[in-house]
């Protein structure tokens, strides 16, 4: 018997449309302008979005004050609206394709030492599970490893709209980085032939999402946190970097550090400690620089179940 799939209403599907087009709009006009314009103007976008988006703002706030209960409201504030501005300008850096591209090599900086980090991993012959965050320029720092002739696959999880969802892919794909869509039929196998084929599978485990999980702490408050990174580790004895590509002056600084781990023969403990070490090493990089992360998203939405 057939299985009808069922559509969105109209409205949904018109405004979803409508929102591609725009995308399709802003790209083709940012795409060609140089670097340092389509920068200033991601900045001006920022602003604009901070003062006219009340609800991310709040948002914003909201997470600052839990994770900087120390700072002041003008503090937290100015932080806020810093983290706006820098989202906007790494959303138009990416969107500048061309300029970027042809520069790629200075604008993200990548030292011997921590490139050396990465090969150390994989020479080990059991691929690297590369975990990351929101952190920075999270699209440059794929970007910046697979043109470096790293073979790459980054974990991701489609929009709700798969025209974009395929502008998403195609921009990864010209820079060198595959995608495995989070769901899909074949994900998982996908995962562990890459690993196995000793390539780098990158995931981003810093947000609060459908998918299985393990409460770790994270500014000193449990969070939902995808464990998907530790599990594939044990499994396959893969070993694990962490690494963020943070903005420093008008370019990015791109480190990396290895996360040694060891199995205990308990599965569920191991991967509830390798995911807190993770995660402390993301909030590392956050404190480092925190106007850098994306503190409208809401990182404690899910709460632990009480204890009985």
């Amino acid at each position: 018997m057939e299985t009808l799939v069922e559509r969105p209403p109209l409205a949904k599907r018109l405004k979803r449309f409508l929102r591609y087009l725009l995308v399709r709009a802003a790209l083709a006009i940012v795409s060609r302008l140089p670097l340092g314009f389509a920068r200033w103007l991601g900045a001006g976008f920022g602003r604009f979005a901070f003062a006219v988006a009340g609800g991310e703002r709040r948002k914003a706030l909201k997470s600052l004050a839990r994770a900087f209960p120390e700072k002041s409201d003008a503090q937290r504030h100015e932080l806020a609206r810093a983290s706006f501005r820098h989202l906007g300008m790494a959303a138009f850096e990416v969107g500048a394709t061309a300029a970027m591209d042809r520069q790629l090599e200075r604008l993200v900086r990548w030292e011997a030492r921590d490139r050396g980090v990465l090969e150390a991993a994989l020479a080990r012959g059991k691929g690297v599970v590369f975990v990351s965050g929101h952190v920075g320029n999270w699209e440059l720092l794929a970007r910046r490893v697979a043109r470096a002739g790293y073979p790459s696959q980054s974990i991701a999880k489609e929009t709700t709209d798969p025209r974009l969802t395929t502008l998403v892919e195609r921009f990864r794909a010209q820079g060198g980085v595959r995608s495995i869509w989070r769901g899909q039929e074949g994900a998982a196998r996908a995962m562990l032939r890459a690993l196995k084929s000793g390539e780098i599978l990158g995931l981003l485990i810093d947000q609060d999402t459908k998918v299985q999980s393990v409460f770790v702490p994270f500014f000193g408050e449990l969070a939902a946190t995808p464990r998907a990174a530790a599990d594939l580790a044990l499994r396959t004895g893969a070993a694990v970097v962490v690494g963020f590509c943070q903005r420093e002056g008008d370019g990015y600084h791109l480190w990396m550090e290895e996360v040694p781990w060891q199995a205990s023969g308990d599965r569920e403990a191991d991967a509830v400690t390798l995911t807190a070490a993770l995660s402390l090493s993301i909030e590392a990089a956050i404190r480092r620089a925190p106007e850098q992360w994306v503190w409208m998203h809401q990182r404690w939405k899910t709460r632990p179940s009480p204890a009985r």
